[in-house]
């Protein structure tokens, strides 16, 4: 067989050869022989399950390979729980990832709560799907219906333990506001805490975001059952235009720093992180599928449906966030520590 007749033969086996070379894609090999699980922080129902289950369900059309995506609930200890498995138990490797609670930040800048084992800022940040700023509201029937009337009447506000945002805000607001509020501790989460509030048990419920009570009871909100009295966050919700917005509150620059603190701490949101430890490679290919998901009208449709909202934040963002949320100065810390441990 001559050089000439022989040379397609030679061609094909080159191709052969170094096609597959030229088409691999370790991440998506790996993603398509692993099971993804995305640790909840929460039991089943809520803004963390809901958009934890959402992100499942669009997320992996995204990630090369197109893993399966497991829901896994972890609740206990406001997220911390959760938390702790993914920074110390969880597998390095790009398989977990987990909605990270919103008080933990504040608990590791300010100490607050011993059983927090990890430190936040080693977590690989994937982005935050959104944020609604934290509400306290009174029942429609209070005697305490705005911020003004809190200060001069005392009132019953539920919470749901010692350490959770329902308790802290609540002393925060009556160190800095001069709000008389009297925290009832051991609701199990905001719907026992609105089912007390329509039984007349308690006053009003001491802090949840907006989107919960737009998202788990739209009757409370439709029918102005509850009146909310003060949000926290950087800017004010879009039908919460008449309500306070912490950061306006501010008379003097100690107070503006510390209402600063509270409300990035607000803005953290509904934040996505994956473990210490990941391979670069696997970590950009979680990014990108993150940030490609929260532009997928599917996904858009399914959490409009569920009546949430997306407010993204880049993963360079919210780490930027965390460290300084984590990083507050000493002398910030010991005045928000004091006042946030009272109860």
């Amino acid at each position: 067989m001559s050089l000439q007749s022989r040379w397609p033969f030679a061609l094909a086996a080159v191709l052969v050869v170094h096609a597959p070379d030229a088409i691999a894609d370790p991440v998506a090999d790996f993603y398509s022989a692993n099971n993804v699980r995305i640790i909840i922080r929460s039991g089943p129902g809520g803004t963390y399950d809901l958009y934890s289950r959402l992100l499942s369900q669009h997320m992996l059309n995204h990630v090369p390979g197109r893993p399966a995506m497991i829901n896994v609930n972890m609740p206990g200890g406001g997220g911390i729980i959760a938390a702790n498995h993914v920074g110390l138990a969880a597998p390095r490797d790009g398989t977990i990832l987990s909605i990270i609670g919103l008080g933990l930040p504040v608990d590791q800048a300010l100490g607050l709560n011993k059983s927090l084992q990890v430190n936040l800022r080693d977590f690989n940040w994937i982005g935050s799907v959104s944020s609604s700023n934290q509400v306290l509201v009174t029942w429609h029937k209070s005697k305490v219906t705005s911020l003004n009337s809190a200060r001069e009447t005392p009132s019953q506000i539920g919470s749901t333990g010692a350490g959770s945002v329902s308790q802290q805000y609540p002393a925060f607001y009556n160190a800095f506001l001069g709000t008389k509020f009297n925290v009832i501790f051991g609701y199990g989460g905001t719907p026992p805490l609105n089912l007390a509030m329509e039984r007349g048990e308690i006053d009003g419920s001491g802090s949840a975001s907006w989107a919960q009570y737009t998202i788990e009871a739209p009757r409370l909100v439709k029918e102005k059952l509850i009146v909310p009295l003060i949000q926290v966050g950087l800017e004010k919700e879009p039908d919460l235009q008449d309500v306070p917005l912490l950061l306006d509150l501010a008379k003097t620059p100690e107070e503006a720093a510390a209402f600063r603190f509270l409300s990035n701490s607000v803005n953290f949101g509904r934040p996505v992180a994956t473990t210490p430890g990941v391979p670069a490679d696997r970590l950009a290919a979680l990014r990108r599928a993150f940030d490609q998901t929260m532009v997928d009208p599917r996904f858009l449709d399914d959490v409009k449906r569920a009546g949430g909202e997306v407010r993204p934040m880049s993963s360079g963002d919210l780490a930027k966030l965390v460290n300084e949320l984590t990083t507050t100065s000493e002398p910030l810390r010991s005045k928000l520590r004091t006042v946030l441990s009272q109860r």
